[in-house]
């Protein structure tokens, strides 16, 4: 007789996480080991993962740290949690900026902008909370289930929503066939 027991991702998990570059690995880190010991498939963890590397990476961009620490000084806090439902989900806080949290539609060459459009995809809802003292929330549901074997999935029209567009769509490029490239070879 086999004796099967479940492990539980904990209920609540949280850290404070350096203002800046250097946290977010060890961030990574604790997340994906927390979620594969709660027995989270591979599939929504690599999900959960690439969003609190985009939520922090927004926070330490755009948001001030927490308390009244100087930029680089201080800490955001980062949260994650699996209900009893099944509802994982991601949270990141810092001490708010000059602008909300929102969507960008960056041109094909930024090197930026496109973090809350991937979050997008990847995520059932998302939104943004503020406080009193002036700190914002950005949270994710990443997953309504993760015990759902169809979970982590991407959603049917992800790869329809990031496309860029092709050189017929008003592109003054003349098409050219294969043949033409030899026509000055003689």
């Amino acid at each position: 007789m086999a004796l099967v027991v479940a492990q539980e991702v904990p209920t609540s998990s949280s850290m404070a996480v350096s203002h800046g570059p250097a946290g977010v690995g060890e961030a990574r880190h604790r997340m994906r080991d927390q979620l594969r010991t709660g027995g989270v498939s591979e599939a929504v963890i690599d999900d959960a993962v690439l969003i609190l590397s985009e939520l922090l990476s927004n926070a330490c961009k755009h948001g001030r740290p927490l308390g009244d620490a100087l930029a680089g000084d201080g800490d955001v806090r980062c949260a994650w949690r699996v209900d009893t439902g099944g509802r994982l989900t991601v949270e990141v806080t810092d001490g708010g900026g000059p602008t909300r949290p929102a969507p960008a539609t960056p041109s094909v060459t930024a090197r930026g902008g496109r973090g809350l459009n991937i979050i997008t995809a990847l995520a059932d809802d998302w939104g943004v909370r503020d406080d009193t003292r002036g700190e914002v929330t950005v949270w994710v549901v990443v997953q309504d289930d993760v015990d759902d074997p169809d979970a982590g999935h991407r959603r049917d029209d992800f790869a329809t929503r990031v496309t860029a567009p092709t050189a017929s769509q008003g592109s003054a490029i003349p098409r050219l066939e294969f043949a033409d490239a030899f026509d000055d070879l003689d």
